[in-house]
Parts: structure tokens; C-alpha cells; sequence
């Protein structure tokens, strides 16, 4: 029996050495292939993934609870900071003209940029570099759309600094292959659009459009942290550049992969409506309006206005049900004026299909009540300006005749 004990210690002890020996070569092998960058460690990318996905699927509860894990296990790493800024970003996503969570958003961003200062100047690790380029862009982005633009200008030349450094870790290079991205194909885009901006455009280097959304649709297959918003600027990207197809089927595909993103899912309504997916866009903008109903989070007017849209112009031109029609496009105007959207095409297309309506209805006084409505809010120059005044012609005549 004392011969059988001591067998058995014997056993359980090379068991136990060879398996801390196997921990330690474990250990010494991701901290080769992770080269002690957080970013590539394998623990921190399993742990990060079930975080992010819970935040582009706006579970912001259960995201913010698994960044703040990291947080405490990396207490000075610039990472838990940055993901917990990035989430604050996305509860603005669904409608930008939202401040709410603004100041949160850019006090995280400075955070991990002040704990990222500290590790390049003890270190001049690239990592940290990533992460300042990373901050910096996403405050210079925010900035913009509040059109702060010399704040927007000096976190974008902040941003490119730290590109630069970072690009000595080869490692990252899918990463940072969605700053170039960007940069190159918004430099020619706020080139083209933003006139005022063009002078301090000399002070950055040019871009190239097309090879920046080639740039971003690599990342968006092949990076890890920044694939999903490379997907969020192409979608944006496509159907600014009429690439209708990529933009229904990146749509659908973000859709899918996040139900309950308000941003994607009106992208895929949007886009199966410009394809003329008719039964799919009009199954998405319902599903819109009944999480608009249930108070989904980031299910909001934006949203409602899009999905209202597409529903009274289907019910319009294709059921010729002018009941359920005007539903649907007085619920865009109500949206539209709740989001103080009254100079979209969605909410003037809306008022000129009402006062069509209302004028095969025989209410020719209402009708052009809508149609001057139209004059008041749309562009002199537009095309629903002009349309307008046409209708407001015609249905005088039509007046003029019924009396």
C-alpha cells in the first residue's frame, strides 16, 4: 500500500511539473507572438471581442461591464478607456446631432491618451502610438461634426502624427490601414464638398479616394479592432458614390451580424429600398417602427423617419392605399420636425405627396397649403422647390375648374 501512495505522488508530481512547464512555455510563446502588446494578446482580443459585439449590437450594459473588467486587470493601458469612449461614440451614431454624451465620449478619448503619453515617452512603444493616432481621431471626428473645425483640424494632425510613428510595428498594419483609408478618401471628399475647408487642406498631404475605400475594404475583412468601423464609413461611402450593390449587400451582411444596431438596420432598409427589395425593405422598416415602439436603445426619430418614408411610399405608388399612405408620411414629418430634419428630401417629398393626395381628394386648398409649405422650407434651386410651384399652378387651375 506505502509503495502504491508513494507511486501515485510520483505520477501526480511530473504531472504537475510537466504542467506548469507547459503554462510557462504557453506563457513564453504568446509573449513572443504578442511581442508584450496588449492589442495581439490572445486572452485580451477573446475577452475584448464578447465586449464589442455587445456594444455595435447596443448592449451597452453588458459592454460597459466587460470594458470595465479590462480596465481594473490593465489599470494604465490606454485600451479600456478608448473602447469605453468608443461606446459613448456609437450612443451618438443613430443621430449626430445628439450632445448628450459628448463631454463622456471625450473625456474617455483623453484619457487613454494621457495613459498612452506615458508608456511612449517611458518607452516609445507603438502600441501607445496606435491608441493616441486612434483617440485623437475619433475626437477630431466628433469635433467635426460639431464643426469645431480648429479643434477638428489639430486632433487630425495629432492623429496623423502618431499614424506615422506606429507604422514601425508591422503587426498593426491592418489597423492602420484604416486611418490611411479614411484620410485618403475624405481628404477628396471635403475637398469637393466643403469649400471654406480647402485652405487648411494645404497643411495635410493628398489623398486618393479610390484607394482609400480599397484601403477600407480590406480592413473591413482582414483587421480585428477596426473591421466593423470600416464597414460603418463604407456604408456611408457607398451610397454617397451610388455603389448601390456593395452598399444593399454590406448593409444586409452589418445588419444581420448586429439585429439590433438602429444604425444598420436602417442602412439595410435603406439600401433593399434603393434596390428595389421591396418585400425586404418593407419587412425592415416595420421592424424599425416596433422597436421604435418598444424603445430599443438608439431606435430613435432618424430611424422612424426612414422607415416611415419607405412604408407611405410603397403604400402610395405601388398599394394605392392613400389611407395607409398618409399615415406613413405624416409619421415622417412628425419624425423629421422631432429631429429638427424639415429641410430632408424625406420630410418635403412627404408634404408634396400629402398635397397630392389631398388634391385627388378634391381639398385643393389644403393641397397647396402643403405645396407652399414645400416653397417655404425646400432650397430655391431644388428639384422639390420646383416641383412645387408646378402643383401649386396646376391644382389653382384645378380649383379654379371644380367651382
Amino acid at each position: 500500500m506505502k509503495s502504491l501512495i508513494a507511486f501515485l505522488c510520483s505520477v501526480l508530481l511530473v504531472i504537475n511539473t510537466s504542467q506548469a512547464q507547459w503554462w510557462k512555455d504557453t506563457e513564453k510563446a504568446e509573449q513572443e507572438r504578442s511581442k508584450g502588446m496588449l492589442l495581439l494578446t490572445t486572452e485580451v482580443q477573446i475577452e475584448a471581442t464578447t465586449a464589442i459585439n455587445h456594444m455595435y449590437n447596443f448592449k451597452f450594459y453588458e459592454a460597459e461591464r466587460e470594458f470595465n473588467y479590462l480596465k481594473i486587470k490593465h489599470p494604465n493601458h490606454p485600451l479600456p478607456d478608448f473602447l469605453l469612449g468608443l461606446m459613448e461614440w456609437w450612443k451618438i451614431v443613430p443621430n449626430t446631432d445628439n450632445v448628450l454624451y459628448d463631454e463622456k465620449c471625450l473625456e474617455y478619448m483623453d484619457e487613454s491618451i494621457r495613459k498612452a503619453e506615458v508608456i511612449w515617452d517611458d518607452t516609445e512603444n507603438p502600441e501607445a502610438a496606435f491608441f493616441m493616432a486612434a483617440a485623437y481621431a475619433f475626437k477630431g471626428r466628433l469635433h467635426s461634426e460639431r464643426k469645431h473645425w480648429t479643434k477638428a483640424t489639430l486632433a487630425a494632425k495629432n492623429a496623423l502624427k502618431y499614424l506615422d510613428k506606429s507604422r514601425s510595428f508591422s503587426d498593426f498594419s491592418p489597423e492602420l490601414m484604416f486611418g490611411d483609408g479614411l484620410y485618403n478618401y475624405y481628404f477628396q471628399y471635403v475637398k469637393d464638398n466643403y469649400p471654406l475647408l480647402r485652405p487648411v487642406l494645404w497643411l495635410f498631404p493628398k489623398g486618393d479616394k479610390p484607394k482609400g475605400i480599397g484601403q477600407l475594404e480590406k480592413v473591413s475583412y482582414n483587421a480585428f479592432y477596426t473591421r466593423t468601423e470600416a464597414r460603418y464609413f463604407l456604408l456611408q461611402i457607398y451610397g454617397m458614390e451610388n455603389m448601390n450593390e456593395k452598399a444593399y449587400e454590406l448593409s444586409k451582411y452589418t445588419h444581420e451580424t448586429y439585429p439590433d444596431n438602429p444604425f444598420f438596420h436602417r442602412f439595410h432598409a435603406r439600401s433593399a429600398f434603393v434596390a428595389g427589395r421591396v418585400a425586404e425593405a418593407e419587412k425592415e422598416a416595420k421592424g424599425i417602427l416596433q422597436k421604435i415602439e418598444e424603445h430599443y436603445p438608439g431606435y430613435e426619430g432618424v430611424s422612424g423617419r426612414y422607415a416611415s418614408y419607405i412604408l407611405g411610399y410603397y403604400a402610395f405608388n405601388y398599394n394605392r392605399d392613400y389611407a395607409e399612405a398618409k399615415k406613413y408620411y405624416q409619421k415622417t414629418i412628425d419624425f423629421a420636425t422631432l429631429t429638427n430634419s424639415t429641410k430632408s428630401g424625406y420630410y418635403l417629398s412627404s408634404k408634396l405627396t400629402l398635397g397630392k393626395i389631398a388634391s385627388m381628394e378634391k381639398d385643393y386648398d389644403k393641397a397647396i397649403d402643403y405645396f407652399k409649405e414645400v416653397l417655404d422650407d425646400s432650397e430655391r434651386k431644388s428639384s422639390q422647390h420646383d416641383e412645387a410651384k408646378k402643383l401649386i399652378s396646376e391644382t389653382k387651375k384645378l380649383r379654379r375648374k371644380s367651382r
